[in-house]
């Protein structure tokens, strides 16, 4: 069913690739809900809707798609659902914006049932890809640094090296120095095994603590947040929402796609410029973001820390399998994954090494060219300095077309990437983000 042979792996390698890129991405289940909990979400509620959301985005990636790539609540659109939609407009409540959420996730679904996004996989110029890939994996470097405190805020350069002495910022450098001499020596799942050693170090330095001990039952205090489609789309009309609508629809259509791209090409999984069996993993997406939004998450995207399986050898569904069936474990050990997740530098140095191996892609940007160089370039650097993916790719649009007229070579660009720069153009200018 999954083709290991074809793919050139085994069930056990696939295993351990799909335990790599839980362990680099379970951070989601105690971040996703922080965050919306200060639009008012409780604690409980999100954790247990982002497991759901998680478990069914991943597992239909796994069945009908067959790619290594697990789906899960964004980074960056909880805090446009948090910090711009619920903050901003005073009288939005976190309900309503559930709403804005699940007529998205609708209207996504119909798109990906529509040769729409497979169209756009193939419109997306080769250059603008590689440097899609190449600013991810700048992006997630940084988070990892940030995340430990490696680099810290600073008031006049906005960051600055932090204190490395600080026991967060030591077992970073240590967990990263020993998944490092893993790597070098060729041994399989040397990211997972990276934070194991770096978890035990952790627990006896006095770091990783248990106390609220192991286990604990999952629950939905408020039940279905969005129980009637109709009440949603109502919801979305009455209060307008609809630029609301558009930016989770924009953001999402190009968060996943340009992340599936990643991965599947660090992968070795693209024909060409085609991605096979498109429809089925972008419909994983929409599929999620519906349901996840009537248990009260917002949106998902396909996870990026999935190139963290890919380094480990994942390259079937298998991968994504194991990941959907241990976050439905962690379901029942919130307490566990909440203490373990609550320390970064455990993930941060296989963020850090798979920032460094996506980065490979920018060896083949045409550097020669500027009209092809300086749009990849946009990307890459706006993605880190932006803390979103969808900006950096909003740019490289954007940019893209205008050195194609101007070159007088406006007949290479194809009429999907002229729509989106527009598209981009006025939700840089006109809406919130």
């Amino acid at each position: 069913m999954f083709d290991l042979a074809k793919h050139n792996t085994n069930l056990k390698t696939e295993i351990i690739a799909g335990c790599t890129t839980f362990l680099t991405m379970v951070y989601i289940i105690v971040v996703n809900p922080v965050v919306l909990s200060d639009a008012g979400v409780p604690f409980s509620q999100v954790f247990t809707a982002t497991i759901i959301a998680t478990i069914i985005g991943t597992l239909w990636m796994a069945l009908f798609a067959n790619y290594p790539i697990a789906i899960a609540p964004g980074m960056g659109l909880n805090a446009y659902f948090a910090y711009s939609v619920v903050g901003s407009h005073g009288n939005i409540s976190y309900e309503v914006a559930f709403s804005a959420v699940f007529v998205a996730g609708i209207v996504f679904v119909i798109l990906s049932l529509t040769p729409f996004r497979s169209k756009l996989i193939e419109a997306i110029p080769e250059n603008l890809k590689h440097g899609i890939t190449a600013g991810i994996g700048l992006f997630i470097a940084f988070i990892g640094l940030r995340l430990t405190k490696i680099i810290q805020a600073h008031p006049q350069n906005l960051v600055a090296l932090g204190d490395l002495h600080s026991p967060s910022a030591v077992l970073t450098l240590i967990g990263l120095a020993v998944t490092l001499v893993l790597m070098s020596l060729g041994v399989n799942g040397a990211l997972f095994f990276g934070m194991v050693i770096t978890g035990v170090i952790a627990y006896f330095t006095g770091q990783l603590k248990f106390d609220k001990g192991f286990v604990s039952m999952p629950s939905l205090p408020e039940g279905l947040v969005v129980a009637n489609p109709l009440t949603a789309i109502g919801d979305v009309i009455h209060y307008g929402l609809y630029a609301v609508v558009f930016s989770f629809l924009l953001v999402t259509i190009f968060d996943t796609t340009g992340t599936m791209i990643g991965v599947a090409q660090q992968a070795g999984l693209m024909k060409g410029k085609t991605m096979p069996r498109a429809r089925e993993a972008l419909l994983a997406d929409s599929v999620a973001t519906t349901i996840g939004a009537m248990f009260g998450t917002s949106p998902t995207s396909a996870y990026i820390e999935s190139s963290s399986g890919v380094a480990a050898g994942g390259r079937t569904g298998i991968t994504a399998l194991t990941v959907a069936i241990l976050f439905a474990l962690s379901a029942f050990f919130g307490p566990l994954v909440s203490a373990v997740s609550g320390i970064a530098a455990i993930t941060a140095p296989a963020l850090i090494i798979v920032g460094s191996l996506m980065m490979g892609s920018i060896a083949r940007i045409q550097w020669d060219q500027l009209d092809e160089a300086f749009p990849a370039f946009l990307i890459i650097l706006s993605m880190p300095l932006t803390s979103s993916i969808a900006t950096g790719i909003a740019l490289g649009f954007i940019s893209y077309p205008l050195l194609k007229i101007t070159r007088g070579k406006w007949r290479e660009v194809h009429p999907l990437v002229y729509l989106f720069a527009i598209l981009f153009f006025y939700q840089l200018a006109f809406l919130p983000h």
